[in-house]
C-alpha cells in the first residue's frame, strides 16, 4: 500500500487524481502542491469566463478534502531527488514521497518573433492558457477597442469570439490557409471562417507574423506580406508544449512529453505521470477526457483497487466552445485510409458536414452549424457500432427513426449504456440511476454524476435527460 503520494501540479489532472484518491476511502497522505496560487479550477471553461458569460467561482473545480489530503497552492517544486525521493520546493523544502506524481501540464508556447521575450511580454500582449492570463486580457480588454488574436486553433477562435462577445473589433491572424487545420478540413475551415465573420471576427489566412512592437498606446503585429495590424491587445495562441523540465531534470524518459506506459509508470516505477505532460504510446493527451481517464486509472493501481488496470485512450471528440457556433470534430476527419465520404456544405447558414466510414462503421466526421443528429453521430463514433443504411440521416441531421436517438431528441430511445458525457464517461443509465436515487434537479445530477463539469457541451443533453425523467414520472424538477 502506498503511504505517501505526492502530486506535482493541481490543474485538472492532478486535481483529479487527488479526488479519485480521497474517493477510494484507504489511509495514505496525499499531497498536492500546485504552482499556481489558486484553487484548481476548469481550464477549458476560462473562454466561457473571457466571453463574460460566467464567473470566476464558477471555474472552480470540486476539489478532495478532509484526512489525508494536504493542499498546497502556490508552491512551485524546483527538482526532484530520485534517490532520497523527495520534491524540493522553491522555497527549499523537502517532502519525502513513496510514489511521485507528474501532473505539470503544459506551458503555453510564445513564437519566437521580434519584439517578444517569454520572460517579459509587453502588459498587451498575453498568452491565453491561465487564468493569471485571463485576468491579463480581461484587465487590458476593459479599456481596449480592438484585438488581434494569434492563431486560429481550437483555443485561438474561442478567444476571438469571447473578446468579440465583449464588444472589441477582433481580428484572428493565422498563418496557413485555412483554420484548425488539424481537426478541419480547408471546406469546414472556410464554412467556419465564414460564420466567424457574420460574428464580428475578421480572419487573416495564410500569412505568418514576423513581428510585435508594443508600447502603452497599442501594439503592432507585421505580417509577412509586408503588412502590420494595429491593435489595443495581442492574445497569443500558438500552441502549448507539455511541461517537461522537471521530468528531464530528474533524469527521466522524455520525448515530446514524459513517456509513460499502459499504468501510467515512467521509467522509474516510482514516479508516474499524467495528463498534458504525459506521453503515452507516442500520443499527447491535450484534452480533459483522457486525462480524467489517466487519473481513474492511476487511482486504480495506486490504493490497489484494480491493480491491473490500464489506460486505453478511447477516440477523441473535439468540439469548439464560442457562443453560436457549434462544431463537432472526430476520428480520421482529415485524411487517413481510404474510405466512403459524404459531404454537405451550406456556407450560407454556416452549415458543414462530412462523415468518413469504412467497414460500415464511421471513422471520422466534422459537423459544423445546426445538425440535429450530432449527438447521434458522436455516439456511433464513440461506440463503433454500425452507421444506418440512410446516410443522409446524419449528414443532413434529418428524421433518424430508431436507427440512432440523439440525447436532446428522445433520451427514451437511448440505450442505457450510450455516453452522454464524453469527458467524464458517464452514460445515460448512469444518470437515470442518479436521478432514481433522489437527484431530482440538473445541478444535483451533474453533481452526483460529474456529467457536464469537463468542456460542458452535454449540460444542455444532460437537461434533457431530467426533464424526460421528470415527465415520465412526474416529479417536478427545476433547473
Amino acid at each position: 500500500m502506498t503511504a505517501r503520494v505526492v502530486i506535482v501540479g493541481n490543474g485538472m489532472a492532478g486535481a483529479r487524481l487527488a479526488t479519485e484518491l480521497h474517493a477510494r476511502g484507504d489511509e495514505r497522505k496525499v499531497t498536492v502542491l500546485g504552482a499556481e496560487p489558486h484553487r484548481a479550477y476548469n481550464r477549458i471553461m476560462l473562454s466561457t469566463l473571457l466571453a463574460g458569460r460566467i464567473d470566476e467561482p464558477d471555474v472552480e473545480l470540486t476539489e478532495a478534502a478532509g484526512h489525508g489530503i494536504d493542499l498546497r497552492s502556490g508552491v512551485p517544486v524546483a527538482a526532484v531527488d530520485r534517490s532520497a525521493r523527495e520534491v524540493r520546493t522553491a522555497d527549499g523544502e523537502r517532502i519525502a514521497y513513496d510514489h511521485l506524481v507528474l501532473a505539470t501540464g503544459a506551458r503555453a508556447v510564445v513564437p519566437p518573433l521580434p519584439g517578444l521575450d517569454p520572460a517579459d511580454l509587453p502588459r498587451r500582449v498575453v498568452p491565453f492558457r491561465t487564468l493569471d492570463d485571463c485576468r491579463r486580457i480581461l484587465a487590458v480588454a476593459r479599456d481596449a477597442r480592438s484585438a488581434i488574436v494569434l492563431g486560429g486553433g481550437l483555443l485561438g477562435l474561442e478567444a476571438a469570439r469571447g473578446l468579440a462577445t465583449r464588444g472589441l473589433a477582433t481580428t484572428v491572424v493565422h498563418p496557413t490557409n485555412h483554420l484548425m487545420e488539424r481537426q478541419l478540413d480547408p471546406a469546414a475551415g472556410t464554412v467556419l471562417a465564414g460564420t466567424l465573420a457574420g460574428l464580428g471576427v475578421t480572419i487573416q489566412l495564410g500569412v505568418p507574423a514576423t513581428g510585435v512592437a508594443a508600447d502603452d498606446s497599442g501594439v503592432r503585429l507585421d505580417l509577412a506580406d509586408g503588412r502590420s495590424l494595429h491593435a489595443d491587445l495581442l492574445v497569443l495562441s500558438c500552441g502549448v508544449r507539455p511541461d517537461t523540465a522537471l521530468a528531464q531534470a530528474a533524469g527521466l524518459t522524455v520525448r515530446r512529453g514524459v513517456v509513460v506506459d499502459d499504468r501510467l509508470r515512467t521509467n522509474d516505477r516510482s514516479i508516474s505521470a499524467l495528463g498534458d505532460c504525459a506521453e503515452h504510446d507516442g500520443t499527447l493527451t491535450g484534452l480533459v477526457a483522457p486525462a480524467w481517464a489517466q487519473a481513474r486509472v492511476l487511482a486504480d493501481v495506486l490504493t490497489g483497487t484494480d491493480p491491473l488496470a490500464r489506460y486505453r485512450p478511447r477516440p477523441v471528440v473535439t468540439r469548439l466552445k464560442a457562443a453560436g457556433i457549434d462544431l463537432a470534430a472526430m476520428g480520421e476527419a482529415v485524411g487517413g485510409a481510404p474510405g466512403e465520404e459524404l459531404t454537405f456544405t451550406d456556407p450560407t447558414r454556416g452549415t458543414y458536414a462530412r462523415l468518413r466510414i469504412r467497414d460500415e462503421r464511421l471513422i471520422g466526421a466534422i459537423l459544423l452549424g445546426d445538425n440535429p443528429a450530432i449527438g447521434a453521430v458522436i455516439q456511433l463514433f464513440d461506440r463503433g457500432h454500425p452507421v444506418p443504411a440512410d446516410r443522409r440521416a446524419l449528414l443532413l441531421g434529418r428524421a433518424l427513426g430508431g436507427a440512432v436517438s440523439t440525447p436532446s431528441a428522445s433520451p427514451a430511445l437511448m440505450p442505457d449504456a450510450a455516453l452522454v458525457c464524453q469527458c467524464n464517461t458517464v452514460t445515460k443509465g448512469a444518470l437515470v440511476r442518479c436521478w432514481r436515487s433522489g437527484a431530482r434537479t440538473v445541478d444535483a445530477v451533474v453533481a452526483g454524476t460529474r456529467a457536464g463539469t469537463g468542456c460542458g457541451g452535454c449540460r444542455d443533453a444532460v437537461g434533457g435527460i431530467v426533464d424526460w425523467l421528470s415527465e415520465a414520472e412526474s416529479v417536478e424538477v427545476t433547473r
